[in-house]
């Protein structure tokens, strides 16, 4: 008689032991803790690749903007354009000139200032963006707000005399000065203007005691000066030299480090008796706080290169500016400098100034 059989054949009992243990195994596989672990552990993975793919991105991505703080026609603006066609040709891609003035270079500097912080959006300015903190609430910092790439060029002044002075040298016009107080009249462009900032801190430094008569521009307090109803005027290079050429006006001194190769045979204001005496515009690139360093020095490789070219550096000389490259940590430094030298005229001179 056959053996009765109440289950399932061996083999097939196997089978769903086979398929149990399956299912249990996926299960495990498939539970939310290890689906987490899964998906971060190939996101991990993949982080180098996407640093590295980060770290590869070319600079500039997009057009540049290139923020002039005055307005078009003066040497700031000039300078600024020419920087920005010979970015445009080293990064290959165009930086735009776009003029933004008023307050005194405030305006465009507090555009920048809040700008995306990824080098798309640069400041070309002057020494105004150090001197209007001294004499005005700004909504800037000029290192903090910043990081200033580069210093460009200097536009040292040039002291000049109307031809009737009878000083012919510095000392001489020192020495005119002392022997009348109060009555040498010096014409100065408006109140905290660099100009006139510059004037008064050769009053300061010479020891003289003269009245300085403000006015709307550097172009009105030259024509006073050369019509004679002033004595003395601070101006640039390119606004005194057509006017020393024809006899105008009388130059002393020039107010660089050393002599200008356009009046060769005119004496730095150091070298000629106010010694130490140092005063000159310049010119410098800023980005947004915050900007990559490896942007920022591309952009100040570059402009090694453009400062070398000889069209540069012809336009420099044509607006009486002397190309002086200098990188991000010695223009923070410079600039901290010329804050404590400039703050000192405001404060000893008690100028006020204009907006």
């Amino acid at each position: 008689m056959a053996a009765r059989c109440d289950g399932p054949p061996a083999d097939e009992q196997m089978e769903r032991r086979q398929t149990m243990k399956a299912e249990k195994t996926m299960a495990k596989r498939t539970s939310p803790a290890r689906i987490v672990l899964g998906l971060f552990l190939v996101l991990a993975a993949a982080l180098p690749l996407t640093a590295a793919i980060a770290a590869s991105d070319p600079y500039p991505s997009k057009p540049v903007r290139l923020i002039i703080a005055f307005a078009p026609g003066g040497s700031t603006d000039i300078v600024g354009r020419l920087i920005a066609a010979k970015l445009s040709e080293r990064l290959g891609k165009q930086v735009i000139p776009e003029n933004r003035s008023g307050g005194g270079g405030t305006i465009g500097a507090e555009m920048v200032m809040k700008a995306d912080p990824d080098g798309h959006t640069l400041l070309f300015t002057s020494a105004a963006i150090v001197i209007n903190p001294l004499l005005f609430k700004v909504p800037y910092d000029p290192v903090k707000s910043f990081i200033p790439i580069a210093k460009m060029g200097d536009g040292p002044v040039v002291l000049t005399v109307h031809p009737g002075v009878p000083a012919n040298s510095v000392k001489e016009l020192v020495a005119l000065a002392k022997k009348q107080p109060g009555k040498l009249v010096s014409a100065a462009a408006g109140g905290g203007s660099f100009m006139h900032l510059a004037t008064e801190l050769f009053r300061l430094m010479s020891g003289i005691d003269i009245k300085i008569v403000q006015f709307k521009g550097g172009g009105p307090a030259m024509i006073d000066t050369m019509g004679g109803h002033s004595h003395i005027s601070l101006g640039t290079l390119t606004q005194s030299l057509p006017q020393i050429k024809s006899g105008k006006l009388k130059a002393l001194g020039y107010g660089g480090s050393t002599r200008s190769k356009l009046l060769p045979n005119v004496p730095t204001v150091s070298e000629a008796g106010v010694t130490g005496y140092s005063a000159a515009q310049w010119w410098g690139l800023f980005a947004p706080a915050g900007t990559p360093k490896a942007v920022v020095e591309r952009l100040y490789r570059e402009l090694e290169v453009i400062l070398k070219a000889e069209d540069t550096q012809k336009t420099f000389e044509v607006q009486g500016a002397e190309p002086d490259l200098m990188g991000s940590v010695d223009f923070v430094k410079f600039i901290e400098a010329e804050g404590v030298k400039w703050g000192k005229v405001v404060k000893e001179g008690n100028i006020q100034g204009e907006q």
